[in-house]
């Protein structure tokens, strides 16, 4: 396994996460923080609030949701095709959590160990 602790490994990461950001909802974050521990890498991520998801979020909260959800599972599957593809990362998961109501994401990547 690469040694992924280093500022421009970190720095690269937070470009790809980025640019699925703008990918998706046409803005970057407004702050981004990535960590590496072993075998976990996590991104610490706060978001842009989009006036169209305020919108609906009034109009229809459980349909805001389900959009939530989709869009988290779609980032997921985006994040790690760039990783793997563009930093040619072995990826057992990537597991995110995002809260609508304050724009924070937490995304954690498990690499594949090398045993």
């Amino acid at each position: 396994m690469r040694h992924l602790d280093t500022n421009e490994h970190k720095k690269r990461m937070c470009q790809l996460y980025n640019e699925i950001s703008k990918e998706l909802f046409g803005f970057g974050t407004t702050l981004l923080r990535a960590t590496v521990d072993g075998d976990i890498v996590t991104l610490v991520a706060k978001h842009r609030r989009s006036p169209r998801s305020d919108a609906m979020e009034k109009e229809s909260p459980g349909l805001k949701l389900e959009v939530d959800f989709r869009m988290s599972l779609l980032y997921k599957k985006k994040f790690r095709e760039k990783l793997e593809t563009e930093m040619e990362l072995s990826i057992d998961a990537v597991l995110r959590d995002y809260d609508s109501a304050t724009q924070w994401a937490i995304t954690n990547v498990i690499l594949r160990s090398s045993d």
